[in-house]
């Protein structure tokens, strides 16, 4: 025997012992799909019978669950060099056994001889896709409840405003009375930004449409003329987890009824813009009025509790609150403050 036979033998010993004692379940067939040589983990994970298994058909082991005709079909184009599977994915079904979810792969091995080779994989994924099915009937189930608990919040938020609003007129007082039109907003402006959030809470809030549907409800419910007062909208293409946008949304929502309260008395015309953009750590949400400006000198209203929530808000999304004389008008602008050791324009 030639030394390069001799080698040539030794390499497919070699060959054969590494399948055999594989952690995978791998096989090596022939051109007419008959085992060569099969790893113990594969005649363990499967429950086949390894005394009677080297020489046989691929699709006649066990009891024959292999034989589909489309691995047959798969499997004879591999050999034949025309394809190669990357994953094919099967349910196994064994008789008086549980069935198993398993994914074959198989190619063509080149190496030096005339004889084809095949090596075929076979991974068992059926704990890996029990696991998938019940990740997604507990989201499911988690939607379910989550929409329950919304279902839940609207309605009490509703009863509580029109038990304040039938307080309200209820009341002598013109100061309580004021009051109570106050908490009956906040409370209204609660429930606008809870129901703009009802079908994105479980995932990236887009802004823009947001803010777009939460302004509309707004307007509709405070504007009774759109002709004397316009609230319009410009947010570019950002999105923000349901946290945030629960914040910023409160944020508009007072600073939005704050101005169309106080900015524009004796029904004068005037325009509302609320615009928020963001460079990447960076943001910036403004609302801006053109109305009668910040009241100054010793008869200047003290902040009131709007105020203190837009502050609280701010302190709570790491960002700066600032007050400007627009000229016209007021200019509220909330800026998100730079982390620090990060870079200004970090995406």
């Amino acid at each position: 025997m030639s030394q390069l036979s001799q080698e040539v033998n030794v390499e497919a010993s070699l060959m054969l012992a590494l399948i055999e004692c594989s952690q995978l379940p791998l096989l090596l067939l022939d051109g007419h799909l008959r085992v060569i040589a099969a790893s113990e983990s594969f005649y363990r994970a499967f429950e086949i019978d390894s005394r009677h298994s080297v020489g046989r058909p691929f699709t006649a082991l066990g009891a024959g669950e292999w034989g589909r005709p489309q691995i047959t079909s798969l499997l004879s184009a591999t050999a034949s060099g025309l394809v190669e599977i990357p994953a094919y994915e099967m349910d196994l079904r064994r008789p008086s056994r549980e069935s198993r979810s398993v994914i074959i792969s198989a190619r063509k091995l080149d190496y030096v001889g005339q004889q084809v080779r095949i090596v075929v994989t076979v991974a068992d994924v059926t704990d890996a896709r029990a696991a998938e099915l019940l990740k997604d009937n507990l989201l499911r189930e988690k939607e379910i409840l989550l929409r329950e608990v919304q279902h839940r919040v609207a309605n009490s938020l509703q009863i509580i405003s029109s038990i304040l609003l039938q307080s309200a007129r209820n009341i002598q007082s013109e100061e309580t009375r004021s009051h109570l039109y106050n908490a009956h907003n906040r409370v209204m402006s609660v429930a606008e930004v809870q129901k703009q959030l009802a079908v994105t809470c479980l995932g990236a809030v887009d802004l823009r449409s947001y803010f777009t549907e939460l302004c509309r409800s707004i307007a509709n419910s405070l504007i009774h003329d759109p002709d004397q007062l316009l609230l319009t909208v410009s947010v570019d293409d950002s999105e923000t987890d349901s946290d945030t946008s629960i914040s910023l949304g409160l944020i508009v929502t007072e600073l939005v009824i704050n101005a169309i309260k106080h900015a524009f008395p004796g029904h004068r015309n005037g325009t509302i813009e609320v615009d928020y953009h963001s460079l990447g750590r960076d943001w910036t949400l403004s609302v801006r009025d053109d109305g009668i400006g910040m009241p100054t000198g010793p008869n200047s209203p003290k902040p009131g509790l709007g105020t203190g929530i837009v502050e609280a808000l701010a302190r709570q999304l790491d960002g700066k609150l600032d007050v400007t004389n627009a000229k016209p008008g007021t200019l509220v602008s909330l800026t998100a403050l730079p982390i620090a050791g990060a870079s200004r324009f970090a995406p």
